[in-house]
């Protein structure tokens, strides 16, 4: 049995598009370091590329780390995290919830660069820019930390500030208007 983290195709297909618009906004924080690595660009296009039906998910669970790896030739956090939203994205053919991880990490990508908390303005940005489409697949999804099956559960993507934007995003899909952290 799918983890309900996983979405339907059709709705992974959905938010992979949303997902790669999301890193896409940051991956020049990746690509000003590393100019000559194009493994999160390729990601982001391969989550297009599936977005529109022109690929298929075995083909891109096979090749799902790709993107994420490349954080390696970054040398800020800000670069890493950039590599690592576009990894995300790409995941986005293997399971829905990896949309939520590739916007969590643009919004950390962000606050890095800029030294700032909070990431306001990108979580905003994200939320205006789900279709209802998207908004309906991703509200399909568990909260976090209610399903252990899958990238929502106890890891990485469930704790710190990956965690509090991912609680963020979830509690605007309820509403349509981020929270502050607490609230």
């Amino acid at each position: 049995m799918p983890s309900p983290q996983s979405l339907s195709e059709d709705d992974r297909r959905l938010v992979a598009a949303w997902a790669a618009d999301c890193a896409e906004r940051v991956l020049p924080l990746f690509e000003a370091e590393a100019p000559g690595d194009d493994r999160p660009r390729d990601g982001i296009n391969r989550a297009r590329a599936f977005s529109r039906g022109e690929s298929d998910t075995a083909g891109e669970i096979r090749r799902r780390f790709v993107a994420g790896r490349a954080a390696q030739s970054a040398t800020s956090a800000a670069g890493k995290a950039a590599a690592w939203s576009a990894g995300q994205a790409s995941g986005v053919a293997h399971m829905g919830a990896h949309a939520l991880g590739a916007a969590a990490y643009a919004v950390k990508a962000v606050e890095l660069a800029s030294r700032q908390q909070g990431g306001e303005a990108e979580i905003r940005w994200q939320v205006e820019h789900m279709s209802q489409p998207v908004r309906a697949a991703l509200r399909s999804l568990p909260l976090l930390g209610e399903d252990l099956s899958g990238p929502l559960g106890s890891g990485l993507l469930a704790s710190g500030a990956l965690g509090a934007t991912i609680r963020r995003l979830q509690a605007a899909l309820l509403d349509g208007v981020p929270r502050e952290p607490g609230t």
